[in-house]
């Protein structure tokens, strides 16, 4: 079976039954849901998520004391070498539970729904605070982009949490580098929800530990440790999607934007259309959401909104917390790039392959990109440590990529 094919989700494996029993129904409970969510989603997301989404802000920040930093602004948290060991290897356990050699998959954004060949198209005109880095005048850089769903597991897409990510590598960019594996490249992330799943490196270790018991339920319900406002701000996003090109995906964590400003940044679609979920209430096919994507680039070119949102003010949007959502009342998401996907055939095993090949870090970056914030740090060494173990034991050598690859498939299909 290749290791990108879909499979169930294992059970929750705790060390007590009682709680595996709980945190296996709930698991269920949230697929049935899945089940008739576009039915009702609309409704609610209209009507409830936005007014639930500020009051929950609410309730997050009056838990947190106003530091008096200054824009830009970082602060690391204590212990975060800690908090960072402890990601790694409750990662390195689980993946290797997971996966044999030469079939390793990444430690999250696991299942590729597809990776495409794009261009970013830096928009003329721009206000000046926004022209810095790769926005500073107008430009085209061709991309590699790949789309996912959550993991650490590979599941069919009804099955999964409702999550999604977009990786963006942008190549050809000029200039020095923060990490010096890639000479060329500029990476960006987002994903469908616009708060980060924990709000910092110490909730995070806290999460890959029940993880890797596959129970992530109790992170959030956890009457010693509870993350159940942050847990709340997930599920307003989670949802049956229908198509990796019809979702926002957030930044969540900041970044620089040329010296003493940060920035978060979205990528929204241009379209309102909806691909319909085949088979509701009955059961989808396992890989419906690449399917909705062959079916998009069959018919022709998607166009993606890049939009960046300016801190303006350091406690309301903050960079040492990821679970606090930066207002738009206080700083509007401005559109800064065109993320253009032309018609192409991409659903194809070698282009998938290709996926397995590349790395995605953050500080693939020029300077006036350096990630900020405690998570965003430790992604640094993070996602270089479990590349390494995923190259190694799958026995592939870290890739930069040109632009000029081209694949060809077993059956000969380009």
């Amino acid at each position: 079976m290749d290791s990108n094919t879909s499979r169930p989700v294992p059970r929750a494996s705790t060390g007590n039954a009682l709680l595996d029993w709980i945190s296996d129904t709930l698991l269920k409970s949230i697929q049935l849901e899945r089940r008739i969510d576009p039915f009702i989603r609309p409704a609610f997301d209209a009507v409830l998520r936005d007014p639930i989404a500020r009051l929950v802000t609410y309730l997050i920040n009056r838990r947190r004391p106003n530091e008096g930093l200054s824009l830009a602004e970082e602060r690391p948290i204590p212990d975060e070498e800690v908090w960072l060991q402890s990601i790694i290897d409750s990662f390195t356990t689980q993946m290797g539970q997971l996966w044999k050699p030469g079939g390793y998959e990444r430690g999250g954004n696991t299942k590729t729904q597809g990776m495409v060949r794009a261009e970013f198209i830096v928009h003329d005109d721009l206000p000046p605070e926004f022209r810095h880095g790769i926005f500073a005048e107008p430009r085209r850089y061709r991309a590699w982009v790949r789309f996912s769903g959550p993991g650490p597991y590979v599941t069919p897409d009804i099955d999964d949490v409702g999550f999604m990510s977009i990786s963006i590598k942008l190549m050809g960019v000029p200039g020095p580098k923060l990490m010096d594996e890639e000479k060329h490249t500029q990476d960006f992330f987002g994903v469908s929800t616009p708060t980060f799943v924990t709000p910092d490196t110490r909730a995070n270790a806290n999460l890959q530990k029940w993880s890797q018991k596959n129970a992530q339920i109790f992170h959030f319900l956890n009457f010693r440790n509870s993350h159940l406002l942050d847990g709340i701000m997930q599920g307003l996003w989670t949802k049956t999607q229908s198509s990796p090109f019809e979702a926002p995906y957030f930044s969540c964590v900041p970044y620089l934007l040329g010296e003493g400003q940060a920035m978060q940044y979205s990528i929204w679609p241009t379209s309102k259309r909806k691909t319909p979920i085949p088979r509701l209430p009955r059961r989808p096919p396992d890989d419906y959401l690449r399917q909705a994507m062959v079916g998009a680039l069959n018919h022709g070119d998607v166009d993606l909104d890049f939009r960046i949102q300016l801190q303006t003010d350091p406690h309301l949007m903050p960079i040492e917390n990821a679970a606090v959502l930066w207002p738009e009342r206080l700083s509007p998401r401005v559109s800064v790039a065109t993320l253009r996907i032309p018609k192409q055939n991409f659903d194809t095993s070698a282009q998938i392959a290709f996926a397995r090949r590349l790395s995605y870090n953050p500080w693939h970056c020029i300077p006036e990109h350096r990630p900020l914030g405690n998570q965003g740090r430790a992604r640094r060494q993070m996602y270089w440590a479990l590349s390494k173990l995923r190259h190694d034991k799958n026995q592939v050598p870290h890739y930069e990529p040109t632009g000029d690859e081209h694949f060809e498939d077993v059956n000969g299909q380009k």
